[in-house]
């Protein structure tokens, strides 16, 4: 491996690691102690604790080799080598801290009236650690090998295989912990499903402009000059009028969306303009990789 492939798998991977390493923090500091629980294979693996007492260390690492190896086998090495990744820091980073809570130096957050606040955290933990290791590529195995080959042999939906293994999980934990516990684990999860947006997509979040007018060239020079943001001018032609002009594109971000919007009307009160969501953007005047 030469030193640019070198430089770019490690600014992937250091990422990976500390997500896995925040995610692994959020279930030993808050989620086990406070007996909650988790959708997927992270789900089983702590029920497996909290029925036999065996470490969720062990239990990640023992589940998630067969499920890596045949999604090696079958979705190829190039696209799991970064949940290879994932699996085996997050074996890690749940060891180092069981290690570290057993010999007394971190103390986890216990609870006996407060759960909802434990929940908040717990979510906050664990969608941060997940936002991280998603935005960077990787995952912590599991329900997601499982979804990528369903979705990759029948078609099915990632989304909705995931759901429905987090969903069996999560039913299952009944058998193990009250269901009140059940009610603050779906707080849990879905503060952490909006941490993971916000990680994947809200830092990046922008919106992008198509402006239909007749002064699209004075818009465009307008927006350019004023707001120093590039520009594309698209041709087009008008489905009713049959009459050709150019369409303004432009992509701000969201705290520049009042100023353009001003901008467009004061040089075309008519303008019609669609805003439409952009999650990620890459290049000048944004994130550069």
């Amino acid at each position: 491996m030469n030193t640019t492939k070198l430089s770019a798998f490690m600014k992937t991977t250091m990422p990976i690691l500390l997500g896995t390493a925040i995610y692994a923090f959020g279930l030993l500091y808050f989620i086990i102690p406070n007996q909650l629980t988790e959708g997927g294979v992270t789900g089983i693996t702590i029920l497996l604790k909290y029925g036999f007492g065996i470490s969720p260390s062990l239990s990640t690492l023992v589940i998630n080799i067969p499920l890596f190896l045949i999604g090696w086998k079958m979705l190829g090495g190039r696209q799991i080598v970064y949940t290879g990744v994932g699996i085996a820091s997050l074996t890690f980073f749940l060891w180092l801290f069981e290690w570290m809570i057993n010999r007394g130096w971190i103390v986890p957050f216990r609870t006996h009236q407060d759960y909802i606040l434990a929940s908040l955290y717990a979510g906050v933990t664990l969608g941060a650690g997940l936002g991280v290791v998603f935005r960077y590529g990787g995952t912590t195995g599991g329900s997601d090998i499982i979804a990528r080959i369903l979705n990759r042999k029948f078609g099915w939906s990632m989304g909705q295989v995931i759901l429905i293994t987090d969903v069996l999980i999560i039913g299952l934990s009944l058998f193990f912990i009250p269901i009140e516990k059940i009610l603050y684990t779906l707080v849990a999860v879905f503060i952490a499903s909006k941490v993971i947006d916000f990680i994947q997509e809200g830092a990046y979040a922008a919106r992008a402009f198509m402006i239909i007018s007749d002064h699209a060239e004075a818009i465009a020079d307008l927006i350019t000059k004023e707001m120093d943001r590039g520009v594309t001018l698209i041709p087009a032609i008008g489905a009713y009028s049959k009459r050709g002009k150019n369409v303004v594109y432009c992509v701000v971000s969201r705290q520049e969306i009042r100023r353009l919007s001003l901008l467009v009307k004061s040089v075309d009160p008519r303008a019609f303009m669609v805003i439409n969501d952009v999650h990620d953007v890459q290049g000048e005047g944004f994130r550069e990789d």
